[in-house]
């Protein structure tokens, strides 16, 4: 038997016994409780819910069963679950706290909200281990568990969140009360379990609503997943077929992303490349294995140049392009075929004059240019919200208008129609773009319109002859676009045939979520690889994300450390702190990398919820940027952009709500999509005109992965004094302090005329 099936028998024997624990708990308390709700009686009621924890049995079965919660942060901590270990850690503390005072309190015991509490919970945990007993039995935990457990693990919290949360709270004011709880340490220490048991009143405040609507959130996707049509067979770019836990074929991530990573790290350090295969949880185990491919790679150029083509010498010999007849060959082979299909090209030039050579950003309500604008980046700089080398660059445009004329400058955009993209501001400076995205009508609706409207061009495939297309917007909608995943030799094949003797700018700016990220990011590179190799003056942009692992300025390091040892004074940070055990606030800088050219300072802006096929992704672009600039003599623009409030990232609420508390830790800044995109695209035509901009492979670098250290718009990310990744929770807590604020200062007032009529101060 292996490890996995020993530890699913494990898991479900464990479940299957919490199960059976709240059930008899239910048995013992509910007939009271029904025999009181048949009154109609809402004394009866509470006086039957008071009693709850005096029925005989109860008490030694709530102790018994939540106290064997505690093994769930084990679970997650050695990767028999996929729970994250901080929020298991949360939620089982709370609730072992909650147990802790019900047990040494007799007041607690006797009042309303323990029953409230107790049956809350039992009526969460049945179904709850019941659902994960049957996932763990069939193996799917979306679709093939029995839909009614499914309905109530992801509906009950609705009712049961609120009234648990309810019920503890009686438990916790109750025990702040009782004398016997508090000379529980003796005499002499009762402040100290006053103030104990009253923090968790403090820390539920704040808490308790995003948890419910976290578990809304849950639910929606969850419901989503379930009812989700069948995916299509496989076809195009996919990932390699590997045996799973069960022993069936699947296409699953996590295999193949290790093997890729371990041939990049692999290429330097062997035994890394053994830990990177043998590592258990990939998924939340992932970030030591990128510290350690990075110091690999600082070691010498020729060591991070080959860890890099290394990394994508075994993606492109693994993953597999599907025909459409379901024959399979490795991206490598593919792209090296000849392909009979062919594209055609569509083309729309603008109708507008071409304005001025301006750089304009939108900020804050106002369009920002020339000595605004160039006292806004002075700012920014002097905030710490970019790096100086950032700030020359949006000001080497504002100083060089002739960098904005793009009227000869042809920009390959893969992921045309991308929130991040530069389309916008390429049209409105006139620009030939050659757009790629995919072959929906709407998309090329919103393109070809911005187009019309515009000084620029845009060149884009077709699937029929233009000429029979082009005067019919509803046809000429529906045959424009491609695939990136499904015709990516094709895609290959009409851009190295177009505009002969042109230099094009390939941006790779396409996105998708979770392992579908990893497969846009290959195909975008795949023909990235083949331009750079055959088409003469070819240059690649990307855009790098903040949350990453970057080797940064000594001055960004020097500044990350001076951040933290002030934020480490404040009370706040010095709460989160030591109520996580440390886990949380984490210093932002890495000890520096020891290799050839000195020491190489870094920040570990990694971040566990984006998951590791997002940092694959993200890492393979990286390895394609210093490739093309070391190896192939390319002016290679890959910047940091900052965290941007993007519909995609703001959707998710736990983010959107992170992103409103995070200008709290200096000197973070959340940009909007519309800003973001202008200041990326300057630093983009200080690249490609500069000559000492650090993209332009005849300016020397110690080493490769300084190409991402310069002209950075990180937001803060750098200069911040803890881990992006460290943050989240404490910026929502940050967040929803400011929006309770007002209702608690009017709660206050209220209380205190209360008070003050009471007492007959007035």
């Amino acid at each position: 038997m292996g490890s996995s099936a020993v530890s699913n028998a494990y898991l479900i024997v464990y479940n299957s016994a919490c199960c059976m624990g709240w059930a008899r708990l239910l048995f013992l308390a509910l007939p009271s409780v029904f025999s009181a709700l048949s009154s109609f009686s809402l004394s009866s009621i509470a006086e039957s819910l008071a009693s709850v924890y005096a029925i005989e049995g109860v008490a030694s079965t709530l102790t018994m069963v939540q106290s064997a919660a505690l093994l769930e942060i084990v679970h997650a901590a050695l990767g028999l679950v996929r729970s994250p270990i901080f929020v298991t850690t949360l939620q089982v503390g709370s609730r072992i706290a909650a147990l802790f005072a019900i047990v040494n309190s007799p007041s607690s015991q006797s009042q309303f909200g323990a029953g409230m509490m107790m049956l809350s919970w039992a009526f969460v945990e049945v179904p709850r281990y019941a659902f994960y007993v049957a996932a763990l039995a069939t193996g799917d935990a979306t679709k093939k568990t029995p839909y009614p457990l499914f309905w109530l693990r992801y509906s009950l919290f609705a009712v049961l969140y609120p009234t648990g949360i309810t019920g503890e709270l009686t438990v916790f004011l109750s025990a702040a009360k009782d004398s016997v709880f508090l000379s529980y340490l003796g005499d002499g220490y009762e402040d100290v379990m006053y103030y104990y048991i009253m923090s968790f009143p403090v820390i539920y405040a704040p808490g308790a609503l995003p948890m419910i609507l976290n578990m809304a959130a849950n639910r929606k996707s969850a419901f989503k997943k379930r009812f989700a049509r069948p995916p299509p067979p496989p076809r195009g770019l996919v990932w390699p077929l590997v045996e799973g836990r069960n022993g069936k074929m699947d296409r699953s991530s996590t295999a193949t992303a290790k093997a890729v990573f371990a041939a990049a790290v692999g290429a330097s350090d062997p035994d890394k490349a053994q830990k990177v295969l043998n590592e258990q949880n990939w998924r939340f185990g992932y970030v030591k294995h990128f510290k350690a491919l990075v110091e690999e790679q600082c070691k010498s150029p020729e060591k991070a140049l080959a860890c890099a083509q290394a990394g994508l010498d075994k993606a492109y010999s693994t993953f597999q392009f599907v025909s459409p007849d379901g024959s399979a060959v490795s991206l490598a082979e593919a792209m090296k075929a000849k392909n009979s299909e062919k594209f055609h090209t569509g083309f729309v030039k603008g109708t507008r004059a071409k304005s001025a050579n301006r750089l304009e950003v939108p900020y804050n309500g106002k369009n920002l240019y020339g000595e605004d604008l160039r006292a806004q980046v002075n700012k920014w700089v002097a905030y710490g919200t970019i790096e100086p080398s950032c700030g020359e660059a949006i000001i080497g445009c504002i100083d060089n208008p002739k960098w904005l004329d793009l009227s000869d400058h042809y920009f390959v955009l893969l992921g045309a129609g991308s929130a991040m993209g530069p389309f916008l501001v390429l049209m409105a400076l006139g620009a030939n773009v050659i757009a790629v995205d995919l072959d929906r009508p709407a998309i090329w609706k919103r393109l070809i319109s911005i187009a019309r409207d515009s000084s620029g061009s845009i060149t884009f495939p077709t699937k029929v002859d233009f000429n029979t297309i082009q005067n019919d917007d509803d046809k000429l909608f529906a045959n424009s676009g491609c695939n990136l995943f499904t015709e990516t030799p094709i895609i290959k094949d009409w851009l190295l045939d177009l505009y002969p003797g042109k230099k094009f700018t390939v941006g790779s700016y396409a996105y998708l979520n979770g392992a579908l990220h990893v497969q846009v990011s290959l195909a975008m590179d795949a023909i990235s690889k083949e331009l750079t190799e055959n088409r003469p003056g070819t240059s690649l942009a990307y855009l790098c994300t903040p949350t990453d692992l970057h080797l940064v300025p000594k001055e960004a390091y020097d500044a990350s450390v001076s951040q933290y040892n002030i934020y480490n004074t404040k009370f706040f940070c010095m709460f989160i702190r030591l109520l996580t055990a440390g886990n949380k606030l984490k210093k932002n800088v890495t000890k520096p990398y020891a290799g050839e050219g000195g020491d190489y300072y870094a920040v570990n802006g990694l971040s566990v919820a984006q998951g590791p096929n997002y940092a694959l992704a993200k890492r393979m672009q990286h390895w394609r940027a210093v490739i093309a600039r070391s190896s192939k003599n390319c002016i290679v623009s890959s910047n940091i952009a900052p965290a941007t409030s993007t519909a995609s990232v703001v959707q998710n609420r736990t983010f959107a709500w992170a992103y409103e508390g995070m200008p709290y830790f200096k000197p973070y800044e959340i940009s909007t999509p519309e800003t973001s995109n202008a200041v990326m695209s300057a630093i983009l035509f200080s690249d490609l005109n500069d000559p000492k901009s650090a993209a332009n492979p005849k300016n020397k670098l110690a080493n490769p992965n300084q190409l991402f250290s310069y002209a950075s718009f990180h937001g803060g990310c750098w200069r911040c004094a803890y881990e992006v990744d460290s943050i989240g929770e404490a910026s929502v807590l940050i967040y929803f302090s400011r929006v309770a604020l007002p209702y608690v200062t009017v709660l206050g007032v209220v209380a205190v005329a209360v008070g003050g009529k009471i007492a007959g101060w007035f």
